[in-house]
């Protein structure tokens, strides 16, 4: 069995665990529903799309690439 963890604001962790308990259930349940819900979908159970209206799209593959990257550096850091 293998365990799977992540990061979030203090914030964002405090209203999660309120909201799993205001259901009965706990962070850990939620998030084990989550990835085996995922994994039967096969992607997210859910709608996922920008609040945006408008999305701009990278104008090279290089741009993505770094803009990628660069987010990922900022999360891990």
């Amino acid at each position: 069995m293998k365990q799977a963890s992540t990061r979030v604001e203090d914030a964002a962790y405090d209203l999660f665990q309120k909201t799993a308990a205001s259901i009965g259930t706990t962070p850990s349940d939620a998030l084990r529903i989550f990835i085996y819900s995922f994994n039967d979908y096969h992607g997210f159970p859910y709608p996922v799309r920008s609040r945006r209206m408008e999305v701009e799209a990278f104008q090279t593959e290089e741009d993505a690439t770094r803009f990628a990257t660069e987010l990922a550096m900022e999360v891990i850091q």
